[in-house]
């Protein structure tokens, strides 16, 4: 017997029925579904119970317009990494802008070429597609790793960072809360490697930037207090001890001996021994060589 391949399912978002029909009808051609929402509040309605694969958005609406719900979609995290493309009359570049910052990946001007607007769907469907298949692996090996825009908006995060919010207060407030501090944080465009402390009401978090990917998406892990998640990591792909671990990432924090010595509770003399065996297996003869080896370790994903 052959299994049927599900067609994608594309939200289409129009206050013009015509457009809603021209639209529909080049997808359906095109071998994909379609769900009609004639205003924003609707799409929200529709998407909130079945989850489409890609929202066409129009910019223009009266009431809720398609950037404001762009946004409102954005918050919630089981539609925050579907892809949306907006359909807009406006061509000056600050109102693209407008619409990238908003959340959307793309947008096609009207009127609409039907031809050109099935090709961005199916390359937005081919890169979601892949970006999925990257947060299932970084879930699968139990990272704690969640992504925002440039605006500090959260855009997605794995299991693990949802849960240690929800066991320390809740998470769309401390998200919300976390916001700013991203944004502003990235406006100095910081090195990947470089660790942010985010102060919220419940308590501090220490964040580790590990870069941005093609999709201007700017990733994070969430530290442990005492690192031991970095630790573990060094560990298993250095393949250090346990103790050689804390010290090189230590190390790659810039601590002295004599530091890393007062933290772990060991001598200068052993944290050097310690040292010895680090330069060996990892095949460097410096610190620096060593702190380099660290951060890449650290910042791949």
């Amino acid at each position: 017997m052959t299994l049927l391949q599900r067609k994608d399912l594309i939200l289409v978002v129009d206050d013009s029925p015509e457009s809603l029909g021209m639209v529909h009808h080049a997808l359906d051609q095109a071998g994909m579904n379609a769900l009609l929402a004639l205003d924003g509040q609707q799409a929200i309605e529709i998407a909130e119970k079945m989850t489409p694969d890609l929202i066409l958005l129009d910019a223009l609406m009266p009431e809720l317009n398609g950037f404001d719900t762009c946004r409102l979609l954005k918050q919630q995290p089981a539609l925050a990494t579907i892809p949306v493309i907006f359909m807009t009359g406006l061509t000056d570049a600050e109102d693209v802008v407008h619409g990238l910052e908003a959340g959307g990946v793309d947008y096609v001007t009207k009127p609409i070429r039907t031809d050109e607007l099935v090709a961005r769907i199916r390359v937005h469907l081919a890169n979601a597609r892949m970006t999925q298949s990257a947060h299932s692996a970084l879930d699968k090996l139990g990272q704690s790793v969640f992504a925002t825009n440039l605006s500090g908006h959260w855009l997605w995060s794995t299991p693990q960072v949802s849960q240690y919010l929800e066991a320390v207060g809740p998470p769309q407030e401390m998200r919300s809360a976390a916001t700013q501090q991203i944004q502003n944080w990235l406006s100095r465009s910081p090195e990947p490697g470089s660790q942010l402390s985010l102060h919220l009401a419940t308590g501090e978090f220490r964040l580790r930037y590990l870069g941005t990917t093609e999709h201007q998406e700017y990733l994070f892990r969430l530290l442990n207090n005492d690192g031991e998640g970095e630790s573990q990591l060094l560990q298993v792909q250095l393949r250090l001890t346990t103790r050689e671990s804390q010290v090189l990432l230590w190390i790659a924090q810039g601590k002295t001996n004599r530091e890393i010595g007062q933290i772990l509770d060991l001598s200068p003399r052993t944290v050097n021994k310690h040292l010895e065996q680090i330069f060996r297996k990892l095949g460097v003869e410096n610190r620096t060589s060593a702190a380099a080896m660290a951060f890449h370790c650290l910042t791949r994903i």
